[in-house]
């Protein structure tokens, strides 16, 4: 946790703005940390869930009653995924897709007919203007016949042109581009760089102003559907000047322009189809009025799109879990081991146990943060952060135990049964397609990191110059009566509360018992991250695994009041949610309990240690007596991958007629 927020302008690497170093390539570790931070949202406008969560309080008002969606945009939703949902059936083959490694041209077509491209459009400019929650349901249901698909139009529309558009573009910016991508041409988003992961300070692709617009130099890497898209969202710094804010800055630029280079068309473990690209630009001209929001927003621009954004991942790791769920239920009732199903058996009735529960759990997040994106009533960065990094976290598990208990044919490829006779199940293929989710849109690592930046804001707002070693005395004598009027209020709140009364949440039945818990765990998780701040002060921002942790915490305890409301407010319609809310809870209340005790209870002093021992050496004997990829073998001296041929690096796809 960087304490820059505190800070003056003149005290670190930025304007406040997200201006940069003049030699990226050389920026510093607190740089780096300040650049993020004058990217982050500061302000909070609207409640949050999360937010009072990490503060140690339960707030259940603002998500009880359970949120409903419009009636009449929910009828048009329904009836864009009826069509969906036919065309998938009847023209999509997911098989196909995975074994020539490419979404067929018709497939195209058939979506931009239904609309598909414009699903998070407004009408005005020719979309289908969905909820998030349409929306959701609607790349859930494509992902599950082909994951390349759901991670085609994702990719078009959470992180490509639509959404930054949407919210910063210009009217003339919206009018001009918006019909083209709702008609069916495709969008790509351009920041990640050979050198540059989740350290954007280090951004390497250069926007020098030139007369009328800015001049592009760089190489970008794993661009979603960058070879064949037509628009590009592309990240690059401007250096910063006299008179100019520089920075790291948004631009939309057309995908045929001059000095645009496809490289190559990359592979990976799964989503085979996927059209992911190493993109060069050499002296690519940018018109001034392709600039999105202004200079040094690229980076503010990139996070607020994703506080929805983030929505379409965990709707595809739904649909992972239902049809893990569903594959997993008919085998364990049809395969018979020493006399009976194997459902029947302990160990793996543990595993059905838990894959039912945490899809339900994983749904009942994903539809709650996607209709209180709806109503625009609640900030919800922080639980489309949670939902995300929890569902990645939880549909790779399922599938993981779903490869388990089918065995050898959890590992054999539906190919290989289908020729051999049986029935074909891509159990194998889900494993290494949602394993990308992990690392998709913000690394697990770096999900625990912003969410704990977010859950320790309050903390920083009050006491953050008081850590701050730049501070001089001034600044941290009013950070102390700050601090000292902050916990006076707020410690004593975090030591009784509404958990401990016996008949408190009587109104929801049988959950009210879980709900208590997660009221006192709300606060004993506020308690430990003060006590953490008090501990480590400006080490806090090392301690990585501890506050991943928290995050941890936070995210089974919102999971848990999600479920409680969810199957409370359905219980007349669907009582069964009832009994899967009451496991979900026995099951996350392990794992939060267990969180808990590794807060204090843990070897990462000693693992960090060890690892500085490893990184030196030290132990290199261990790696003895194997071939490693870097020995000097003769094939590796005349390897060299394969000539990618103009199909396989740029794709055309034709207009629709």
């Amino acid at each position: 946790m960087t304490t820059t927020q505190n800070r003056p302008p003149e005290a670190g690497g930025t304007d406040g703005a997200g201006a940069l170093p003049q030699e990226a390539g050389t920026v510093s570790y607190q740089e780096s940390r300040e650049v993020a931070e004058a990217s982050r949202e500061t302000n909070w406008t609207k409640p949050s869930f999360g937010k009072e969560l990490f503060l140690g309080r339960l707030r259940l008002d603002l998500i009880d009653p359970w949120p409903q969606p419009d009636p009449i945009r929910s009828a048009k939703g329904e009836e864009f995924v009826k069509k969906l949902n036919a065309y998938i059936r009847s023209d999509v083959d997911g098989a196909l897709i995975e074994r020539e490694d490419r979404i067929p041209d018709d497939v195209f077509h058939g979506l931009a007919r239904l609309g598909a491209f414009g699903m998070k459009i407004d009408e005005k400019y020719g979309g289908l203007g969905l909820t998030n929650l349409d929306y959701a349901r609607s790349l859930m249901l494509a992902g599950s016949a082909s994951p390349a698909i759901g991670a085609l139009l994702s990719a078009h529309q959470s992180i490509g042109v639509p959404q930054p558009l949407k919210l910063f573009g210009t009217a003339e910016q919206k009018r001009r581009y918006l019909p083209r991508l709702a008609g069916g041409e495709v969008s790509a988003f351009l920041l990640t760089e050979p050198d540059v992961g989740s350290d954007p300070a280090r951004l390497g692709t250069i926007a020098e102003p030139v007369e009328g617009g800015y001049r592009l130099n760089g190489v970008k890497l794993w661009a979603t559907n960058g070879t064949v898209a037509t628009l590009l969202v592309v990240m690059a710094r401007v250096p910063k000047a006299e008179g100019r804010r520089g920075g790291i800055t948004a631009f939309v630029v057309e995908g045929d322009s001059p000095g645009i280079t496809i490289e190559r068309r990359n592979s990976f473990v799964g989503l085979r189809g996927l059209e992911n690209s190493v993109t060069r630009f050499h002296d690519v001209f940018v018109p001034t009025d392709q600039m999105i929001g202004g200079e040094g927003r690229g980076l503010k621009i990139a996070l607020t799109t994703l506080n929805t954004g983030r929505l379409s991942l965990p709707a595809m790791c739904v649909g992972a879990g239902k049809w893990c769920l569903n594959v997993a239920r008919q085998w364990s009732a049809e395969r018979v081991q020493w006399g009976r199903p194997v459902g029947d058996h302990e160990a793996i009735a543990q595993k059905l146990s838990f894959m039912a529960a945490t899809t339900y759990g994983m749904e009942t997040m994903l539809n709650l943060c996607c209709m209180l994106a709806d109503d625009d009533r609640n900030d919800i960065r922080i639980e489309a952060a949670l939902v995300k990094l929890y569902a990645s976290e939880m549909a790779w598990k399922i599938a993981d135990e779903l490869v388990q208990i089918r065995g050898g044919r959890g590992y054999e490829t539906a190919d290989s049964m289908a020729a051999r006779g049986e029935r074909a199940v891509a159990t194998e293929q889900i494993l290494r397609d949602l394993r990308i989710n992990r690392i998709f849109e913000g690394s697990t690592e770096i999900m625990h990191l912003l969410i704990a930046r977010e859950a320790v804001d309050a903390h920083l707002a009050v006491a953050g110059d008081i850590i701050d070693p730049k501070a001089d005395l001034g600044r941290k004598a009013k950070a102390g009566a700050r601090a000292t009027a902050f916990y006076a209020k707020w410690l004593p709140g975090l030591a009784v509360g509404k958990g401990q009364n016996p008949s408190a949440f009587n109104e929801y039945g049988p959950l009210a018992q879980h709900l208590r818990y997660v009221e006192r765990a709300a606060r004993k998780m506020a308690r430990s991250t003060f006590y953490g701040m008090s501990r480590w002060q400006a080490r806090m921002e090392d301690r990585e695994v501890f506050l991943g942790r928290v995050v941890d915490i936070g995210a089974e305890l919102f999971a848990m009041a999600s479920v409680c409301v969810r199957a409370t407010s359905e219980r007349e319609t669907r009582p069964e949610g009832v009994e899967l809310a009451d496991l979900f809870c026995r099951q996350a209340k392990v794992r939060a309990d267990a969180l808990f005790t590794a807060l204090w209870d843990n070897t990462d002093a000693v693992d960090v240690k060890a690892a500085k021992r490893i990184l030196d050496g030290r132990y290199a004997w261990l790696e003895e007596g194997v071939v490693h990829p870097d020995d000097d073998l003769p094939w590796v001296a005349t390897w060299k991958p394969g000539p990618s041929t103009a199909e396989d690096v740029r794709r055309r796809i034709p207009p629709v007629s």
